[in-house]
């Protein structure tokens, strides 16, 4: 059985037992959360919302918070003696799915 799940402006297909990492949620390590906009669910028969499907739930827990290796963003214009450097490390959320309710 798999779900579609929508989690930080983004859908991520999800099975039970499957580790994803997503956009940063306010949940500590430990924590379970519970996703509520489920697009699609799949399996026998699949389920499909319009938008979302009525009563599906979608249960991780949260295993940690994190950043990810920085990314190097330069501008630069030649002859002008024009150039930045700047960095950025994206936060995320690391989670293991524990339950699809259908």
């Amino acid at each position: 059985m798999y779900a579609i799940i929508e989690t930080g402006g983004k859908q991520v297909k999800v099975e039970e037992g499957q580790v994803i990492y997503v956009e940063k949620l306010a949940a500590e390590a430990g924590e379970s959360v519970t996703f509520d906009k489920v697009l699609v669910v799949g399996g026998d028969e699949a389920k499909i919302g319009a938008p979302f499907v009525e009563g599906a739930t979608v249960t991780a827990k949260v295993e940690k918070q994190g950043r990810q290796k920085k990314v190097t963003v330069i501008k630069f214009k030649a002859k002008k003696n024009y150039s930045r450097k700047q960095g950025h490390r994206q936060p995320y959320t690391k989670l293991t799915i524990e339950k699809i309710n259908a």
